[in-house]
Parts: structure tokens; sequence; C-alpha cells
């Protein structure tokens, strides 16, 4: 099968699981813009779909930063419906796996950074308190999120001193904690 035929069948499969009736096949094979918005879709759309089956469909886009961006999609929905950091990261393994066919190779470090990143998210988010180790470890992205979002009084207080540009540490320094 050629890639434009294993294409289109990867995101005739998929519109129909997620219901995607409004969506044109052939414009989504001619088009990553298309096919972009078309995965942001399906991927809300997943519920309890297979995720492993659906990030093997997505890592498979013939553009590199469609399928990346669609993966990396994939993971922060993922996060945004688990709480527990173990149970997150028992589920995002399956991700990560087929995550392992990406190329180039930063693509692959880059989801693996993502999931990094969200389990020390829901971590804090569960009470743990970071240390600066944990802080070099999460991504400036990370970062930039937890200064703008975390409740955590330690959290904040830790990035103010650490946070890796000025900018997050001015954001951390300026937060408001709710929490200890």
């Amino acid at each position: 099968m050629d890639e434009v035929t294993t294409l289109r069948a990867d995101l005739t499969a998929l519109f129909e699981a997620a219901g995607l009736t409004d969506v044109e096949v052939d414009a989504a094979v001619a088009n990553e813009h298309v096919r972009s918005a078309a995965y942001r879709r399906v991927i809300s759309a997943s519920g309890g779909a297979d995720r492993r089956e659906l990030a093997a469909v997505l890592v498979r886009d013939p553009e590199p930063l469609t399928a990346k961006t669609a993966v990396v999609e994939l993971v922060d929905h993922l996060a945004g419906e688990t709480a527990d950091p173990a149970e997150f990261l028992r589920r995002a393994a399956e991700i990560v796996e087929e995550a392992g066919r990406l190329a180039p190779a930063k693509d692959r470090e880059f989801v693996r950074q993502r999931v990094r990143d969200w389990e020390l998210w829901l971590e804090t988010e569960n009470g743990r308190v970071l240390d600066v180790a944990d802080l070099e470890s999460a991504s400036d992205w990370m970062q930039r999120r937890l200064a703008d979002f975390s409740a955590s009084r330690q959290v904040l207080a830790l990035l103010a001193e650490h946070g890796r540009t000025k900018r997050i540490r001015n954001t951390a320094a300026s937060q408001k904690p709710t929490t200890p």
C-alpha cells in the first residue's frame, strides 16, 4: 500500500470511529492543516478509545510535525482526563511506545519529555513537594505552567528562586498561592 492509500484508509477509519461526518477525507489527505484540526477533534471525541491504536495512526502521518503535534495533543488530552500520576503513566506508556516510531529522534524525545512533565504536574496536584532537581528536569513549558497555575506556596517559592527563566521566576513570585 502506498503512503496516500494508507493515509486515506487511516483517516477514513478515524473519522468514522469519531463520528466526524463533516470532514472530507480527500481534503484531509491533501492538507496537513485540515488533518491537524481533524486529529484534534478525533482526540477530543476518543473517550475510552484504544489510545495505542490512535497513536499508531497519528505517527504514520506523512508530515513529521503534524504527527508529533497530534501525538502531543493525545498526551495532553490524556493528562487532562487523569488525576493519578501512576495511572497517567500506565496509560501514556502505550502512546510513548508508538511515538517511538516518530522521526526525527528529537520528536520522540519531545513526547517523552511531555509525559515526564505531565507526571510532575499531576504529582504536584496530588501534594508532592518539588525540589530543585524536579525543576531542572521539567521543560520550560512545564515550569511556565506551574508558575501560572500552581496553587502551592512551596512550588511557587521554588520556581521564584530556581525557575529557568526570568519570566518564570517573576510569574511565580507574583502569584497568590491558595495552599501551603
